[in-house]
């Protein structure tokens, strides 16, 4: 049998700790409590916060990459210079459309302009606008179908093709020139991959 310790006091010159009363014992509860809490609402809201924006950006994202015919806005930089296809200003009414498949890339776009934005427009492309032809629809019926353009209103129509090399892109160019200091540009630029 082992013989018992002698219980070692604390140090003489300490004083006693006075025994803790019930309020001083629900305070420091209620603050660890409140400690617990925000250590564990804190990351939690952070969660929720986070996983509620991941959500919004997924859906924005779907909601782009879904879409079908024109969308009202500009296209990104990106897309402006991989189709060679530049946006005068002033423009107005500024909508475009992309469809990519392993065969081609198409960039549909329109807007209106004025008549020094649609010249200063076919000459960054490499035109001229004494290359429009009248009535001529360059956009045919698979890409009028896809972006929902009828050239069936007021005119006159007048149309280009402005044909490249590849990996140059091509672009068909319709231009309804019925309110000449307005004219309204249709667009389709497609490259090849």
């Amino acid at each position: 049998m082992t013989p018992a310790l002698p219980h070692q006091g604390g140090p003489p010159d300490e004083p006693r700790r006075p025994a803790e009363d019930g309020r001083h014992k629900a305070r420091r509860r209620a603050l660890t409590l409140l400690i617990i809490g925000l250590l564990i609402g804190v990351p939690a809201g952070y969660l929720v916060i986070s996983a509620n924006q991941s959500r919004n950006s997924g859906k924005d994202k779907e909601a782009k990459y879904s879409a079908t015919g024109l969308s009202a806005g500009w296209p990104s930089k990106v897309q402006r210079r991989l189709y060679q296809v530049t946006v005068p200003h002033p423009a107005d009414h500024v909508a475009y459309y992309e469809t990519n498949n392993w065969k081609t890339s198409r960039l549909y776009m329109q807007f209106s302009t004025n008549p020094a934005g649609l010249d200063s427009f076919l000459e960054i492309m490499g035109t001229r606008r004494d290359q429009l032809k009248k009535d001529d629809i360059t956009i045919g019926a698979r890409d009028r179908k896809v972006s929902g353009w009828h050239f069936t209103g007021p005119g006159p129509w007048w149309g280009l093709t402005h044909a490249q090399k590849n990996p140059a892109p091509t672009q068909d160019v319709v231009v309804n020139l019925s309110d000449p200091d307005n004219p309204m540009v249709y667009v389709v630029s497609r490259t090849v991959p």
